[in-house]
């Protein structure tokens, strides 16, 4: 048995047994709120405190059957990676986070247990940066869809656009590259090993906090590899009207990733280069000096368009990348 948080007996079963309130106070009761939140959940909106005067807003959406199944991810792992895919877009903007807000569709006949663990795995990622769910909306749907909208902080700063890198700069990155990529070959195998890559597909786990690090240092663009690095440096390069050359030697390429390409036939490489959903830092620097400690550089801006590899086009087989509705 549960409890809700009018003390009231709720049985384990399904969505249709609680009714939205009931969905609502599910994820909601107990939770406690940062000082930033203040007005959480139980109103028409939320209020959130935005020291800055400026807000940073973002939202994205996390599909059944299109971003997770859950035969593959527990739906504690599918509510971290909701959070994780919107606090690395805060981040990217080098702005620190202050609150979610959380929209969930599903079938009448979701099981609540679905329902508290997606709720779990929202609360512990939110808890984890800071923030709380301050807000959101439940509806009927024919399969589950998480949205996430995050909020953000920029602390006096400007924010880290994509448009802002300069012939000159250097490229580089913090966090893991293709582990995500490859942990969804090792799912798609019938494997659940090795367990670092496996994680990294269910939960990644951005460096949110190098957001502001890198803008306090002085980054001139900044992205999250949502889509795949050479995807996402597209973006940049487009917007910033440069052209963005990866040296591959540079590109961090972890050991355990050349293991896994190995035992699967897989190119870890391209893997780094292609793979979505790391959900890493990419950002632009003037020069390598202010580099913060941890990012590795790998690569350069030069005059021209688009993205190319060793000096050369991409030129590797398919798309650079995810893209929606291809």
């Amino acid at each position: 048995m549960k409890r809700s948080g009018d003390g009231a007996d709720v049985a384990d079963g399904r969505v249709a047994d609680l009714g939205e309130f009931g969905v609502i106070d599910r994820i909601t009761a107990g939770r406690p709120q940062p000082e930033g939140t203040l007005l959480g959940p139980g109103d028409d909106a939320a209020v959130v405190a935005a020291p800055d005067g400026r807000v940073v807003a973002t939202v994205d959406t996390l599909v059944q059957g299109v971003h997770f199944r859950l035969d593959w991810s527990a739906p504690e792992q599918v509510g971290r990676k909701a959070v994780a895919a919107n606090l690395a877009d805060v981040a990217a903007m080098g702005a620190v986070p202050t609150g979610l807000l959380l929209s969930l569709a599903c079938p009448a006949t979701t099981p609540t247990e679905v329902v508290d663990g997606l709720a779990a795995g929202i609360w512990d990622a939110a808890s984890e940066a800071g923030v709380g769910v301050v807000g959101g909306d439940t509806v009927s749907a024919d399969q589950i869809v998480v949205t996430i909208t995050a909020l953000g902080d920029l602390e006096g700063r400007a924010p880290v656009r994509r448009s802002g890198a300069r012939v000159g700069d250097v490229v580089a990155v913090r966090g893991v590259l293709g582990w995500s990529a490859a942990g969804m070959e090792v799912l798609r195998r019938g494997f659940r090993s090795p367990v670092a890559m496996v994680a990294a597909h269910r939960t990644p786990r951005p460096p949110i906090g190098e957001g502001p690090v890198a803008a306090r240092a002085g980054a001139t663009a900044m992205i999250d590899t949502s889509d795949g690095l050479l995807a996402d440096l597209g973006h940049v390069a487009a917007a910033s009207r440069v052209r963005i050359d990866v040296r591959s030697a540079l590109v961090p390429v972890a050991d355990k990733l050349r293991d896994v390409a190995s035992a699967l036939g897989g190119d870890a490489l391209r893997w780094a280069l292609t793979g979505g959903e790391d959900h890493s830092l990419v950002a632009t620097f003037p020069d390598e000096s202010v580099v913060p400690e941890g990012w590795t550089v790998f690569g350069t801006c030069l005059l021209g368009t688009g993205v190319s590899v060793d000096a050369d086009r991409w030129g590797g087989a398919g798309d650079p990348g995810w893209r929606h509705w291809r």
